[in-house]
């Protein structure tokens, strides 16, 4: 545990690179500013927050935590969490890992699982936010 910080330290510098290589990436895309600040904000808040809350996890290897953080963490967490802000964040993220796939450091088969897992775990995900929001309902999960 003593190097968790150190870790996510290093992780940290790792994801500006990332964020600075991810932003360029989406301007290529002819976006606008809005829509790129938006991804951007969504992935930092993914990969520096939701990635580093309890482990040291590098990017690379967040693809599969995606389930996790839109169905549960990102509910439980997120403030302004709403159903556009799930759906805002399962684009960014279907957006950055095929960003990662494009520079090598994800397999194109767990690009096609994180889409498959976003797709399915949407509805499920959108029923809970809204059971999540109502306080006439104990449990939420």
């Amino acid at each position: 545990m003593d190097n968790y910080e150190e870790d996510c330290d290093e992780i940290r510098k790792e994801n500006e690179t990332l964020i600075n290589e991810f932003e360029r990436w989406l301007n290529d895309s002819n976006l606008s500013k809005k829509v790129v600040d938006n991804h951007l904000s969504n992935i930092d808040f993914y990969i520096n927050d939701y990635l580093l809350y309890e482990d040291a996890v590098e990017a690379k290897d967040g693809a599969n935590y995606v389930g996790m953080f839109l169905g549960y963490w990102f509910i439980r967490k997120a403030m302004w969490a709403s159903q556009s802000s799930i759906k805002s964040n399962a684009a960014t993220l279907k957006k950055f890992y095929t960003f990662m796939h494009s520079k090598g450091f994800v397999s194109k088969e767990e690009v096609e699982e994180l889409h498959l897992t976003i797709k399915e775990g949407m509805p499920e995900w959108l029923a809970t936010l809204k059971r999540y929001d109502n306080p006439s309902i104990e449990n939420v999960w």
